[in-house]
């Protein structure tokens, strides 16, 4: 069921926005969409494949297990079930934050994400665009933070639904006008906030780390309202990686020698 839920909603908004970004995109793309979809959708594809037959839906069996055996915070409070999804969505969107936020500063980390920003254009598959060792650390991240919140099954369900949805709207190469994005990103990530974190200037890749709601950003100093060049003109990618890498060589990329910046420093590029 929980397969079900997840990939019916991921497939329903992935055309949604693959429509979006046919009928109003927000750049021009450096590279024909056929080879661009094709990398990203096959590194998808090994993603989901290693999901699977390894830790699969691990994050819902944890919180089932945390449940059952009285594990984490929210299992040993009584407050009202509505506010215990409601933390529950919050907190583990808070430590996604900090996940991301860590996988810029640690080299260990930065050299698996990188393969992420290494991608040329923006759009709807560079939210899903991730070397497989990521996704399984970010599983087995999951899994901890689960289980220390003792967050509910239906609220890691919700939080994973979102999760899979926000990466291919903030993702989305479409454009939305300035007045709504504006007000949308007081609450929520959309997707000109973002394009501000995949920038090749350092201090703008290290801004904007949020996945679902913008307000972790906004509290820790994170937050960049927009790329000092404008969403047009700004330089999408690594300055260290300008060619197009297919998937062979994104797999490769973690063991690369040429790490580049990984830093959290605050100085421009």
């Amino acid at each position: 069921m929980e397969i079900l839920v997840r990939f019916g909603s991921f497939i329903a908004l992935f055309i949604l926005m693959a429509l979006w970004e046919m009928q109003r995109p927000r750049r021009p793309l450096t590279q024909p969409k056929v080879n661009h979809w094709r990398t990203n959708l096959a590194l998808l594809l090994t993603d989901v494949l290693l999901l699977r037959f390894t830790l699969g839906a691990a994050a819902l069996a944890t919180a089932g297990y945390a449940q059952q055996h009285g594990w984490g915070l929210l299992n040993i409070t009584a407050w009202p079930a509505w506010l215990e999804l409601l933390l529950a969505w919050l907190l583990l969107d808070l430590a996604l934050y900090l996940q991301h936020v860590l996988s810029h500063a640690l080299p260990v980390f930065w050299r698996l994400h990188r393969v992420h920003h290494s991608d040329l254009d923006f759009d709807l598959t560079t939210g899903v665009r991730f070397h497989p060792l990521e996704i399984l650390l970010s599983m087995l991240y999951k899994m901890a933070a689960v289980a220390a919140l003792g967050a509910p099954p239906l609220a890691v369900l919700i939080f994973e639904v979102a999760l899979n949805g926000a990466s291919v709207f903030n993702h989305g190469n479409v454009y939305i006008p300035e007045k709504i994005d504006r007000w949308l990103r007081f609450l929520i990530v959309t997707p000109d906030m973002h394009r501000v974190h995949h920038s090749s200037v350092v201090n703008e890749t290290n801004s904007n780390f949020g996945f679902s709601i913008s307000l972790w950003d906004r509290l820790c100093g994170t937050y960049r309202a927009q790329p000092a060049l404008g969403q047009l003109e700004f330089e999408i990618g690594l300055k260290e990686y300008r060619e197009r890498l297919g998937w062979g060589a994104l797999l490769l990329l973690p063991f690369r020698r040429r790490l580049g910046r990984y830093s959290l420093r605050r100085d421009a590029d």
